[in-house]
């Protein structure tokens, strides 16, 4: 059984979380997000800190995914998150302009993927792409539909990978 739920979420100074009957807004210096609770599901806040209750077998299962929530909404207004993926592949590249990142990945055209409204991409190196934002699944979405466009392949290690996966590679086939 998980205790996830038992610890509170420390909220840093210059967060501010606002509790109005079942739904959460907490706002800081990157932005705004809400939440809504479930039935069931209460939160109060203290000095520094906001604390989870729960009544019920039904409403258990959701305590720790709420306060894991609401603790990814504290640190995507206060730090935010981001998402690194590299390119692998000869003549490969990316680039980041406005809200679309243009990628040249091996196809027979080039893909202009354009950013949905909060989230914003950086392109450090040609072969790197840094997707930033204040929703934590907002940001794993993106990522993930940029890597979809040219998954890693098992044999050469050609794709967009994220910058912390490994690729198992396979043996080429024997003569």
């Amino acid at each position: 059984m998980s205790r996830v739920a038992n610890y509170p979420v420390a909220v840093p100074g210059g967060v501010e979380v606002k509790i109005d009957g079942h739904d959460v807004t907490v706002k800081g210096a990157k932005g705004s997000l809400s939440l809504a609770l479930q039935e069931g599901i209460s939160l109060t806040q203290d000095d520094g800190a906001v604390t989870l209750a729960y009544e019920g077998d039904k409403v258990k299962a959701m305590a720790g995914t709420t306060r894991a929530l609401l603790a990814n909404m504290v640190k995507g207004v206060s730090e935010g998150w981001e998402k690194k993926l590299v390119l692998n592949g000869v003549g490969y590249r990316a680039k980041a302009s406005g809200q679309s990142v243009n990628l040249t990945v091996g196809l027979s055209h080039p893909v202009d993927y354009e950013l949905p409204e909060g989230v914003s991409a950086e392109t450090p190196t040609q072969t790197e792409i840094v997707v930033k934002g204040i929703d934590k699944q907002v940001v794993g979405e993106v990522a993930a539909k940029i890597r979809s466009f040219r998954p890693p392949e098992p044999y050469k290690g050609k794709g967009i990978r994220y910058a912390d996966e490994y690729v198992r590679r396979k043996e080429a086939k024997k003569k």
